[in-house]
């Protein structure tokens, strides 16, 4: 790295990192990796975890930080952004430290509680679920459902063509049947909902 940009680097401001990550340039996220990464890989290291452990980690901090700075309107840290994002990844490693029945050694930042930390974790939990949640929905749809909301949803294809791939007789044919396949995917969406609630 140039000198020239080691000085950029260090000037920008958390909001400018975050408004760059906000337009997918890769250089703000770079930067969030330099300036952030190196804390969170050494709480990991020292507490029980492999350097794989720790990307994934702040892999995963930062997948809740762009949700949340895409996601609610007028986002500001309370805190520094190396603070915010070292604890999102604590409390993530504790929670898998947990699921290991083991726990986090004595460290730095014991009593983090920032507010915007919490809400952006909950939110990403909770859209996790609701994902898992469809994801074993759709593997209990059955064909030819799957293929309809994949082709239509996913892949972007019109009812036409839909209706050219799987052999309908007419795009409202093929329509009238993604309306009856997305009704059974909310049934089981809505039934796993109830299972998981229990």
């Amino acid at each position: 790295m140039s000198k020239i940009r080691k000085i950029l680097v260090k000037t920008r401001t958390d909001m400018e990192l975050l408004e760059g990550m906000r337009k997918g340039e890769n250089s703000a996220i770079a930067d969030i990796y330099k300036t952030c990464y190196p804390s969170v890989s050494h709480m990991i290291l020292n507490n029980k975890g492999t350097e794989d452990e720790a990307k994934d980690i702040f892999q995963e901090a930062m997948i809740v930080l762009y949700d949340k700075i895409t996601q609610a309107e007028g986002f500001e840290l309370s805190s520094k952004l190396n603070t915010f994002l070292y604890a999102i990844c604590r409390r993530l490693w504790l929670k898998q430290l947990n699921r290991r029945n083991l726990s986090l050694d004595s460290i730095d930042h014991e009593n983090l509680d920032i507010p915007d930390m919490d809400s952006a974790l909950e939110s990403h939990e909770a859209e996790e679920v609701k994902f898992n949640q469809m994801e074993a929905a759709m593997a209990n749809l059955g064909e030819p459902c799957a293929s309809i909301l994949k082709e239509f949803y996913i892949k972007k294809k019109s009812m036409q063509e839909i209706c050219d791939q799987l052999g309908y007789t007419n795009a409202d044919n093929a329509k009238n049947q993604k309306y009856k396949c997305l009704q059974r995917l909310k049934k089981l969406f809505f039934d796993q909902w109830v299972k998981d609630e229990r």
